[in-house]
């Protein structure tokens, strides 16, 4: 008989500690998830107020979720069958009528708050226009090479012979175009290479909405000659397959996207790398 009290109290601390490591693991989550999403922001932010920030907003969260658990009303405890035939574990829960009715409001405060939290980490479905302000951080000009990231072509003499621009970005370069100034450029060999480049990106329909200007299509001899057009031009952002380019520009230029097939280490925080211009913008999962 003196052993039941002492049981009693134990299993409680057990059901207690677990509830702790719920709670634990709940912060855990959230600070991870915060930690994660800050990692994809086009800028850096320093760790160490990162991690005071997503605590105290994980345990502002935290407090959110037990007050609507505690506010919401019990469900009332399930009609009993007719007729049900006696037996120990029913004579138990007779002879203790607030058990059924305290399992019952656990376990549904328990499924409240899972659902609280699968719904807190569900993946945030974006639009594209959404996705193109998210990465390029609002900025306002943008200027772009062609070759090798509009343009199927990697060299100035390919576009003697022929000119091919990628389908899969022209979505993607008109979406930039509503809210930036655009300018693409390209160096070329000859006047008869930058005839072929403005009427393929005219018969891909880049000129057509208005968005994006003929006359905004820079051509030069060297390639130099596009690192002074971007200087001139001050944009926000400055898009590239040159890595000599792109370094030249760090000190310049607020952000850079290097385009390039290897992940190339990166020599600056304002600097981006992608293997395509659709990949960059494919999701808030790239970078």
């Amino acid at each position: 008989m003196a052993s039941a009290p002492a049981t009693a109290p134990a299993a409680g601390l057990g059901a207690g500690g677990g509830k702790d490591d719920e709670l634990a693991d709940l912060l855990r989550r959230l600070v991870d998830a915060l930690a994660r999403y800050a990692d994809r922001l086009p800028f850096d932010l320093d760790r160490q107020k990162l991690r005071s920030l997503t605590t105290l907003a994980a345990i502002s969260v935290t407090i959110l979720i037990a007050w609507k658990m505690l506010r919401a009303p019990q469900e009332q405890p399930r009609r009993p069958r007719r007729r049900a035939a006696p037996s120990s574990s029913n004579t138990s829960s007779r002879s203790r009528p607030g058990v059924l009715a305290t399992t019952d409001a656990c376990s549904s405060g328990d499924s409240r708050a899972h659902e609280a939290v699968n719904q807190l980490f569900q993946p945030v479905n974006l639009t594209l226009e959404q996705l193109v302000r998210h990465k390029l951080n609002e900025g306002r000009r943008v200027t772009c090479r062609l070759l090798g990231v509009i343009l199927e072509e990697t060299t100035p003499e390919e576009l003697q012979n022929h000119v091919t621009v990628r389908p899969s970005v022209v979505e993607i370069l008109l979406e930039i175009a509503k809210f930036c100034d655009v300018y693409l450029m390209e160096h070329v060999l000859d006047d008869e290479s930058e005839e072929k480049v403005l009427s393929s990106l005219s018969e891909a329909g880049l000129f057509a909405s208005g968005v994006l200007i003929k006359d905004k299509v820079l051509f030069c001899s060297t390639e130099n000659g596009r690192t002074s057009f971007v200087r001139q031009l001050e944009p926000d952002w400055h898009i590239d397959t040159s890595p000599e380019i792109v370094h030249q520009l760090a000190r310049f230029i607020k952000y850079q996207l290097h385009i390039s097939p290897q992940r190339p280490e990166r020599i600056a925080s304002n600097i981006f790398s992608s293997p395509s211009l659709e990949q960059y913008f494919g999701g808030l999962d790239q970078r």
